[in-house]
This record gives C-alpha cells, sequence and structure tokens, in this order.
C-alpha cells in the first residue's frame, strides 16, 4: 500500500502501549525480548485499538434493535491477524515506526504469528472474506464455528509423500482471543426421549441424554476495513462437565478418572477427522452437533434478552448455514423452541423455515452429507424424532396437493432407503431453509438441475444464486503492497474505499507499454520474493524471469492436478525432443492438502515430487522447466504466491466445481487464468473477456453427456493422442519412479478404464491452451494487456459485492 507518514504523537503513544504490554502482559523486559514476546506484546496492543470500537459497535446494535447475521461455518480460514488488523484500523505504518524506534523490524514479527488451523481450503477462506465484509459494511454479525486446538494437520513431505503431523497453532497462546468461561453451553449425547404431559395436557418431550459436556466460549473481534464496524468471530472449545472424577482418581484408575474430560476434548481437537471408520464419522457427526447448539442456544438467549420474546425470532435474526455440515441446525432450532421453549410444532416450524438459510457449496455426493439412521437415533434421538415428523408432514403435504408419484416422494424424503437407512442432510437443510443459494451461476443451475431437482420442482422460488467474491484488502491491499500502490498512484486514494467501481478506470492503461513495463517490474519482485521461499525451503532454484504456473488448492481428483501434472511430463519429453524449439520458460508451482484417508490424492502428491525431482535434476533442459511442490499451503504462503504468479491453473473437471475463489484472487493480481468454463471461470469469462484467458476442454453440458452415454474409460482418448500415450506409458514404466517402477501401473490403468473426471479426455485441448499461453507470453505487449485488463475487470468479484446481495436478498436487512 502506499506509503503515509504517520503523526509522530501516534507513534509515540503506540510504541509505549507495546512497551506496555511487553512489560505487563508478557513478562520481559524490552532488552531481553525475543521475537515471538514482541510479536505478542504489538498484537495485545493492536487488540486493546479494537476493544472500544468492538464494544461500541455492539451497544449501538443493541440500542437500535438491529438484524443480525450469525454465520454458521465449521471452517474460518483467517489466516494472520496482525497485519490485516493494523491495516484495517489504519494503523500499519504507526505499527511499524514504533517498532523501529525500538529496533524491531515488524516484517519479521509478523511472520512469526501463526496461521490459525480453523480450516482447510475456500469454504473456510470465503467465511473469513464474509466476516471482514460485514464488519467493513457495518452490518452486525456473529460468527460461530469450533475453536480448534490442532485443526486439520501441518502437512510434511517426506520422500515425496504427504506426512500428517498435528498443527500446533495454539502452542504460544492466542494473543487476539477473549475467553468467555461465563459463556457455557449444556451440549448432550445419546439416551432416550420421554413424553410426558405438560400444561394444558399438551404433551412434551423430555431428552434424557446419557452424555452431557460445555461448549465454552472464544471470542476473536473481526474489525472492518476503516475500522467501520468490528464484529465477533466466536468459537466453542468442548470441556467435560467434570474435568476430574476424584474418587476414581484416588482409587487408582488414573486413566479413567479423566476419561470423561478427553472425550469431551476431543470434540474440538481437529478439523475433518478421518470418517472412514464407524467412530471418525461419529465423532464428525458429534462436531456438527456440539457447534450448531451451542451457537443457537448463544443466539437464543441474546434474541430473548433483548426482546423478550421469539415470536419475532426472523425479523431480528438471520441465520447462514455455511454448507452442509451445520445442517442438523434444522432440527435442533425446532428442538428448542419446541422443548425448550414452549412453542406448539406449527409455529416453531415457520419461524425455524424463516430464520435460517442454506449455501450449498458443492455437487459431489459424498459432500452433501447423509448419516446412517441407526447413528442418529443412538446420538440424537430427540432429533431424530424430529426429522421424522418433518419428512412425515413434508410427505402429507405433497400427497394432499395430489402428488403420488413414488420415485418423487422418494427422491425429496428426508430419509433414503437405497444404500441402508441414512438421514439426507442437504434435504433436511433445504426444506428448513427460506432461501437456498449456489455460489456461481453455473453452479447454481446445476443444483437446480441435479442435486436437488425434484425439490426445485416442488418449490421453484427457493434457489437463487450469490457468487462468490473475496476481499480485496486481504487479496490485493496486504497480500500486494506494490501492486496497490501502483493502482493508488494511477487511479487515486479513493480507490481503496471502492475498488468494485473505480478498478475499472485501469482499462486505459492496458495499451499503454509504460504501463506495462511498471506492472512487470513489480511482478518480478514478487517473483523473487517467492522464489527465496522456495530456495529457503526446498533448495531449489527459480529464475524470476520464468513464467509461475501455479496451481494452488486443495488436492482432490476432480480439481485435476493429475492433468498438470500429465502437460508438465509431456511439455518435459517435448522440450528434450525438440531443444531447438523456442519453449518459454516455465516453472511450475503446485501446493495442497490431500485428506488424510485419500489414498489417490497422496499417490497424486507423489507423483508431482517425483516428476520434480526427475525434471529439476536434468541438465538437458537448460532450465526452461522447473517443478516444485509447496508443503503446507495455507493463507500466509497464498499471500506469497498469488502476487507472484503469471499463470493460474483453474482446470477443475466442468461441472465440479461450485465457484472457486482462487481463480479471483489471482485474476485481481493480474494474473491470467487457464481454465474450464466451470464454477466462476464462466462468469470470469463474461467480465474479464475470454480473449484475456485461456478456456479449454469439454463443457457441463458435455461431460454430463458423456457420462450418461457411458463414455467414461480414457483409452480411446490416449488412443487418439500419441503425446497423451508417450506421457502415460513413462509414468506407468517407472520413468519417474525408477525405485517402484510400478507405483502408477494403478493410476495409469484407472484413467485407461474410468477417466471420470475426463482427464484423457481434455488432455489434447489443454495441451493447445498451453501452447496459446507459450505464444503470448513470448509477446510482451500482449501478454501484459491480458494481464491488466485481468486486474481492471476483477472488481464484480469482491465479497462486499457478495454480502450485500446476502443481505438485501436473503437476510433481509434494512438499506
Amino acid at each position: 500500500m502506499p506509503e503515509v507518514s504517520p503523526v509522530p504523537e501516534e507513534v509515540a503513544a503506540f510504541r509505549e502501549r507495546i512497551v506496555d504490554k511487553l512489560r505487563y502482559a508478557v513478562g520481559r523486559d524490552p532488552e531481553h525480548a525475543v521475537g515471538f514476546d514482541w510479536f505478542e506484546a504489538v498484537a495485545l496492543a493492536t487488540r486493546d485499538h479494537l476493544v472500544e470500537t468492538w464494544m461500541d459497535h455492539a451497544r449501538r446494535a443493541y440500542r437500535q434493535g438491529s438484524k443480525r447475521v450469525y454465520y454458521l461455518s465449521l471452517e474460518f480460514l483467517i489466516g494472520r491477524l496482525l497485519q490485516a488488523t493494523l491495516s484495517n484500523l489504519g494503523l500499519l505504518e504507526v505499527a511499524r515506526a514504533a517498532l523501529a524506534e525500538l529496533g524491531v523490524d515488524l516484517e519479521r514479527i509478523r511472520d512469526l504469528e501463526p496461521d490459525a488451523a480453523l480450516g482447510n481450503g475456500g469454504l473456510g477462506r470465503l467465511a473469513a472474506c464474509f466476516m471482514e465484509s460485514m464488519a467493513t459494511l457495518g452490518i452486525p454479525a456473529y460468527g460461530y464455528g469450533i475453536r480448534y486446538d490442532y485443526g486439520l494437520f501441518r502437512q510434511t513431505i517426506v520422500d515425496g509423500w504427504q506426512q500428517e503431523q498435528t498443527e500446533t497453532w495454539l502452542e504460544f497462546g492466542n494473543p487476539w482471543e477473549f475467553e468467555r468461561p461465563e459463556v457455557s453451553y449444556r451440549i448432550c449425547f445419546g439416551g432416550s426421549v420421554a413424553c410426558v404431559d405438560g400444561e394444558g395436557g399438551r404433551q412434551c418431550h423430555v431428552w434424557q441424554p446419557a452424555e452431557e459436556m460445555r461448549a465454552i466460549a472464544y471470542d476473536t473481534p473481526i474489525v472492518g476495513w476503516r475500522r467501520h464496524s468490528v464484529n465477533s468471530l466466536r468459537l466453542w472449545r468442548g470441556r467435560a462437565e467434570t474435568d476430574l472424577h476424584l474418587e476414581r482418581f484416588n482409587a487408582g484408575d488414573h486413566l479413567g478418572a479423566v476419561a470423561e474430560a478427553v472425550r469431551a476434548e476431543s470434540i474440538s481437537r481437529v478439523l475433518y477427522p478421518a470418517d472412514d471408520t464407524p467412530a471418525g464419522q461419529e465423532l464428525r457427526l458429534r462436531q456438527e452437533y456440539f457447534f450448531v447448539s451451542a451457537s443457537l442456544q448463544d443466539l437464543l438467549r441474546r434474541h430473548l434478552k433483548q426482546r423478550g420474546s421469539l415470536l419475532d425470532l426472523p425479523e431480528y435474526a438471520a441465520i447462514q448455514l455455511n454448507d452442509t455440515h451445520p445442517s442438523i441446525a434444522v432440527a435442533e432450532l425446532m428442538r428448542l423452541l419446541l422443548d425448550i421453549h414452549g412453542l406448539d410444532w406449527d409455529k416453531a416450524w415457520e419461524l425455524t423455515v424463516a430464520t435460517l438459510s442454506y449455501t450449498n457449496h458443492t455437487l459431489l455426493p459424498e459432500a452433501l452429507e447423509s448419516w446412517p439412521v441407526a447413528l442418529m437415533e443412538r446420538l440424537l434421538p430427540r432429533h431424530m424424532q424430529i426429522i421424522y415428523l418433518i419428512n412425515a408432514q413434508h410427505i402429507d403435504h405433497l400427497r394432499a396437493q395430489g402428488m403420488h408419484d413414488f420415485e418423487l416422494l422418494r427422491a425429496v424424503s428426508l430419509i433414503e432407503e437405497d444404500h441402508g437407512r441414512r438421514v439426507r442432510m442437504g434435504n433436511l437443510a433445504f426444506l428448513g431453509s427460506h432461501s437456498v443459494n449456489g455460489v456461481s451461476a453455473l453452479h447454481t443451475d446445476l443444483m437446480r438441475k441435479t442435486v436437488f431437482a425434484q425439490l426445485h420442482r416442488l418449490y421453484p422460488e427457493r434457489i437463487s444464486n450469490k457468487t462468490n467474491g473475496i476481499t480485496f484488502r486481504r487479496w490485493l491491499y496486504q497480500s500486494n503492497r506494490r501492486l496497490t500502490a501502483l493502482l493508488v498512484d494511477t487511479l487515486g486514494e479513493p480507490l481503496l474505499d471502492d475498488p468494485e467501481h473505480l478498478l475499472g478506470g485501469l482499462e486505459v492503461q492496458a495499451g499503454q507499454i509504460s504501463f506495462h513495463q511498471h506492472f512487470r517490474a513489480l511482478r518480478r519482485q514478487n517473483k523473487e520474493v517467492l522464489a527465496a521461499l522456495v530456495q529457503d525451503r526446498l533448495g531449489i532454484a527459480l529464475d524470476p524471469e520464468a513464467m509461475f504456473d501455479v496451481q494452488v488448492k486443495r488436492i482432490h481428483e476432480y480439481k485435476r492436478q493429475l492433468l498438470n501434472l500429465l502437460h508438465c511430463v509431456a511439455l518435459y519429453q517435448a522440450i528434450r525432443d525438440e531443444p531447438g524449439m523456442e519453449w518459454a520458460p516455465r516453472v511450475k508451482i503446485l501446493a495442497g492438502k490431500a485428506a488424510a484417508s485419500y489414498y489417490q490424492a497422496k499417490l497424486i502428491i507423489k507423483l508431482a515430487n517425483d516428476i520434480a525431482r526427475t525434471v529439476n535434476g536434468d541438465p538437458t533442459l537448460r532450465g526452461r522447466l522447473k517443478v516444485v511442490f509447496l508443503p503446507n499451503y495455507n493463507v500466509s504462503l497464498a499471500e506469497v504466491i498469488i502476487p507472484a504468479a503469471d499463470l493460474s491453473e483453474q482446470i477443475s473437471t466442468a461441472g465440479m466445481e461450485a465457484s472457486g475463489t482462487s481463480n479471483m484472487k489471482f485474476a485481481l493480481n493480474g494474473a491470467l487464468t487457464i481454465g474450464t468454463l466451470d464454477g466462476a471461470n464462466v462468469e470470469m469469462s463474461e467480465r474479464i473477456g475470454s480473449e484475456n484467458m485461456f478456456i479449454f476442454g469439454l463443457g457441463a453440458q458435455q461431460v454430463e453427456a458423456r457420462r450418461r452415454s457411458g463414455e467414461v474409460g480414457g483409452a480411446a482418448a490416449v488412443a487418439a493422442s500419441p503425446r497423451l500415450s508417450e506421457v502415460l506409458t513413462a509414468i506407468r514404466g517407472g520413468v519417474f519412479s525408477p525405485d517402484d517402477p510400478g507405483r502408477y501401473a494403478g493410476l495409469v490403468d484407472g484413467l485407461l478404464q474410468h477417466d471420470n473426471f475426463m482427464v484423457c479426455a481434455d488432455f489434447d485441448a489443454y495441451w493447445q491452451a498451453q501452447r496459446e499461453v507459450d505464444a503470448r507470453w513470448r509477446v510482451p505487449s500482449q501478454w501484459w494487456r491480458s494481464a491488466v485488463l485481468n486486474t481492471a475487470r476483477t472488481g464484480w468479484f469482491s465479497s462486499d459485492r457478495t454480502i450485500r446481495e446476502y443481505a438485501r436478498e436473503i437476510w433481509r436487512l434494512p438499506e
């Protein structure tokens, strides 16, 4: 961002506050403080600046009776908070100057902050962007999730294989959070349900649980741009009702005495425990219910305290379910309204539907969760009763309207009967919400035609589209300060407050060679920073003049890192076969985590590292191709990679990526996209111009047509493509795995027999698109014109715009 000289008095005051925190909160003298001591002191000093604004906004929302948004998400990938918070508070240069007077470098201590391990990929990062945008727009909001002790996992690469280690992000505490031990809610599991007579002969259901625990709140303030507002991210930690059974301990049963505490605390240990065992599946369900129940109890308590009645709940509360994980909220809100607050069924259902809304993020069947009925009955018996009743009334209502089509009723039922009786949580979220939204135009259209086709027929007005966006404060101002300074110099300071509308003014510079030179020079500086990081972590030297070709995202077969690797091998072979050709020097950069139990994804990571070892060690390439797999991809690593990227790989199988947000981040920073017409790529191609991207491959309808016709094997595509055949022969034959020649035989044979993700089908089109990339790279005026236009035309993909649409059309907030 552009440098602004801070006011000396502000610098002095902030310096004194840092020293006070260092002495009285950290317990260190400045002369003996080490790096993390300084980080903690600065973070605490910064947090102090938040508190008054935080409390003021909370009091104002309470006085005005403002409608609040409650955003329920299993992930919040917030990343490091020091620079983000200082920037949004307008204190970044003040802090830099204050620390300089103390002999401390802000950049160095910023890098000591651990990434909060509260998410995995796009779902969690979107939730974090949305929280920042709601604060920026002054929308009173709470984010609700789980305070994971270890998060997903820390990825290390050992001999090319992914290894999972605990991510100890809380090892030295978290200076941003406020523990709220007084905010504690009872969470129950198991047991039975008794039916008793209540007042006036009304039947009441009393859940008699077999297990109880507590949810303890931890609050993190989330500040908006220019400190417009500060909202709360409230995360729950599991705790036993009794930490230690003293009698059992004194009797010598030392492990049994703490077993209850260990079981309770395990609920907030890790994100996405492996669910390929019954125990893992149960823990997933326990986690989801745990945070949903605590959050709903908390918001109902707040509403009753302020309003005195729950009958106007939808007028003052909007609850957004971020994907299917929190969908048990439908049954839990019904339980609370019926059993705890004494409402009748019809009123409880009316309030539930009017208050809840549901965002779907995927069309993958495994992500539209379903739970075995037997597990639900054992773990949440009262909720299973409620789900049965919702389903019965739903089916009865359809029959009363003359709908007796057995297949239709089966499809829209909350209970699946085909493969063992299971509760369809996606259907539950759909029925229990007044609004269901997709996250890109294509994804929303496919929702209506596929996973929710029958429900859409019954409720045609319920599904809407809200294309995702990103917060420019994080992904431009903070991640790419060099580009931000250039943009402000060109377009003026107001850009920082209204990038959605003002970025378009950059288009007039797209044809200016002098502007290209500035744009290119700062990209070169960003690439030098990334190259230094790669050298430090992997010992691989990169040429910043080469094209940086980047694919960073969760490792999954539908995201097609494998297609990228096949191209890499083909390029490697072509350069060796035709050394006299003018090949554009290229660095392939990949990063991402594979789920711990996802063997095929982990095998793809191994292949990437095997290819990297072979390619990087081959002197005949003369530096024209390098391959890098960076371990432990997270927000902080993304903030270094994205500003340095020349080419953004968005190559998922068409029809399978709901939206994508990394595509927006790369485009905002001036990278050109190579991709399929999938997710938000469709809208990006319309707004940025397909001539400024490299679109290839089968479309969503073509993919679906091939699947319907049974054309899922890759053998025909391989037979028609000598280049692809040569690539697969080399991989299968052990060229990249001489220590284990048969390592990839199963992977290659699988492509030939079941090319479910159209890797072989799209290979030749992908190869041709990459040759178009090379051709444009060799004409700098064309490349940098497209790069400038990518930045200029990405303004619409702002999370502020997305949140305004949610606020107006789903949450129905006052203007």
